[in-house]
């Protein structure tokens, strides 16, 4: 006899681990939220530093896909996993260029971002994707 009764949906609980954003500045503000909010849902009891420290990283990988990453009209795709003992952002986008060390520049405002990721994180790397790479960083939590 065959089962004729309709699987329900199951519902997700809390914000989702995933997040498009249009390739333009005003991605990091909602990328900022989104890491924010995840969290603060998924690890509750996560100290006030450690969300900052996921926070100011994922904005980072945001402004570094947006600035060297992406064209106009390219989708960023922001990816979050987090449990007690640390949070893991991936962003990805469709270049396969790999992030590389520029010199700090007060003018321009730039050449931060991976002295950011050395300091916070306790890993972060780059993987090749099908339609371009990955920037990944984990940040621990104390």
């Amino acid at each position: 006899m065959q089962d004729t009764r309709l699987a329900l949906p199951t519902l997700q609980v809390g914000p989702p681990p995933i997040l498009l954003l249009a390739s333009e500045p005003k991605s990091a503000k909602a990328a900022r939220k989104f890491v924010r909010e995840y969290v603060a849902h998924h690890v509750p009891r996560a100290s006030d530093d450690h969300v900052e420290n996921v926070v100011l990283v994922a904005c980072e990988l945001v402004t570094n896909s947006i600035r060297y990453g992406t064209e106009p009209d390219d989708l960023v795709r922001v990816v979050i996993d987090a449990d007690d003992g640390r949070t893991r952002v991936e962003v990805h986008d469709p270049v396969r260029r790999h992030p590389r060390t520029r010199p700090e520049s007060g003018e321009r405002d730039r050449g931060r971002g991976l002295i950011i990721l050395d300091a916070l994180c306790v890993a972060w790397g780059v993987s090749d994707a099908v339609f371009g790479k990955a920037v990944w960083a984990e940040v621990k939590a104390p």
